[in-house]
């Protein structure tokens, strides 16, 4: 889908439209590859520069060629899948060109409809570097919104595997750490490519954007301060929880040994009784009750025992 916007004027009255014209946004979200064409032979685009933001595992980076400046960057992607949230990073690529800005995506985002929808402040098309800063400053806050929704899923799978020693729960755990692995890695590839702008060397940089480009670079270093200390703090806690189904199931198979041991003295005492050879009360009319009484009496001595040795 291909979508073009404009502002044309300092009252942030951003417009769609239908054509191409100097100082507007078009916004790729899984285009077709009629709109990739459309684009590369009227806009004399390079072709790389429209697809290589497409593929999933394209890394962070910079390019700079014919005077087209390709900054792909990872952004938080969210879905559910079977009834579970899946938190990855998938490239988003802003393509600064003389006239106009593109920005490419193969997913429709939340992060671009904040544009659209005016509900970012100071935003004009016609601004190629502060729009690439808006971006950039958004994608962090994205991350942050993301971490804390992780820590918050994090506290509740705790809560209900104090409750529960499930694997279900557990493999929530693995796939949340999962989570973190990926957003830790976007973020300091992202931290890389915005290091690279603050030298001023890829994008043109103004005096009133480097506040807010240093405003970005705290917000995305604060991301990867968080992503590291919830890492941990997962880590650690599957270690915990690991060690304590293991010791839930070292007592489960020290309590069924106990009783094994309990159940055997009687079952001794049986067989003896039983055998074909003179034994005990043979002729007493309450032999049986006798042999029953010291049984029983037998395996709670037993039973008491192992008790005192914390093995019940």
């Amino acid at each position: 889908m291909m979508e073009i916007y404009k502002t044309y004027d300092m009252a942030q009255h951003l417009e769609r439209i239908e054509k191409v014209e100097k100082g507007c946004w078009i916004n790729l979200a899984a285009p077709t590859e009629e709109e990739l064409n459309f684009l590369e032979h009227n806009l004399n685009i390079l072709p790389n520069f429209l697809r290589d933001p497409l593929d999933e595992e394209e890394k962070p980076r910079i390019d700079v060629e014919d005077n087209q400046t390709l900054v792909i960057v990872d952004i938080p992607y969210v879905y559910e899948d079977e009834k579970n949230l899946k938190f990855e990073t998938i490239p988003l690529g802003i393509l600064i060109m003389d006239d106009f800005v593109i920005t490419i995506c193969n997913r429709e985002l939340t992060l671009i409809d904040s544009f659209k929808s005016k509900k970012v402040k100071d935003f004009y098309t016609f601004k190629k570097t502060r729009f690439t800063l808006q971006l950039l400053f958004m994608i962090a806050k994205d991350f942050l919104r993301y971490l804390r929704h992780i820590d918050k899923k994090t506290d509740d799978l705790e809560k209900t595997l104090h409750k529960s020693m499930r694997n279900r729960e557990l493999f929530k755990l693995l796939e949340l750490e999962k989570s973190l692995v990926f957003f830790t890695t976007s973020l300091k590839s992202n931290d890389a490519v915005m290091e690279k702008l603050l030298r001023g060397k890829y994008i043109k940089l103004y005096e009133e954007d480097q506040d807010l480009l240093e405003d970005v670079l705290i917000e995305n270093k604060q991301a990867i301060e968080m992503a590291n200390i919830y890492s941990s703090i997962l880590s650690s806690m599957m270690e915990a929880f690991s060690s304590v189904i293991s010791n839930n199931l070292n007592m489960v198979m020290k309590f069924l040994t106990s009783v094994t041991i309990v159940m055997a003295i009687p079952t001794m005492i049986a067989s003896f009784f039983g055998m074909n050879v003179p034994v005990p009360w043979q002729h007493n009319s309450y032999g049986f009750i006798y042999t029953l009484s010291l049984s029983f009496t037998t395996a709670l001595i037993a039973s008491l025992v192992l008790y005192r040795k914390g093995m019940f």
